[in-house]
């Protein structure tokens, strides 16, 4: 299972895109939205109570939700970098510079596709079906 927070609502363009790619390969998801910065609470609550593998957080600007989330456990995080100012090249930096022993795996800006398929790398080093479904669709 993969577990998805976005930062605020102006991000559902992005998380509607990781969505299809885990809904092409039927793999259980859920989306949540909620701020390092306004409602930091409420992120503790989701990875907290979360029975998910992986998670992907989505945040633009400070960028501060992925490593919010890498905060509050040890199962791998995924950082989604969104274009809100400066080509996204603050929120790709908040992400990827995170201290360390508190990873954030990083993908390209505005790159919500990859995002979903790590992911679902991440979950197939353990799901021999969803590794074989991989290898077809990258024709390996």
């Amino acid at each position: 299972m993969i577990t998805i927070i976005s930062g605020s609502e102006s991000d559902k363009d992005l998380v509607e895109k990781i969505e299809a790619v885990l809904k092409e390969f039927e793999v259980e998801f859920d989306s949540h939205v909620a701020s390092a910065h306004r409602t930091p609470k409420r992120v503790e609550e989701i990875v907290k109570n979360s029975k998910s593998d992986v998670f992907i957080g989505v945040a633009g600007l400070s960028a501060a939700l992925p490593g919010a989330i890498a905060s509050h456990t040890v199962k791998p995080v995924i950082g989604l970098p969104k274009n809100v100012k400066l080509s996204g090249l603050d929120s790709f930096l908040s992400i990827a510079q995170m201290p360390p022993g508190v990873p954030v795996a990083t993908v390209g800006v505005d790159n919500a596709k990859n995002a979903a398929f790590l992911a679902l790398e991440i979950l197939a080093i353990k799901d021999a079906g969803l590794k074989e479904k991989l290898k077809e669709y990258r024709n390996l």
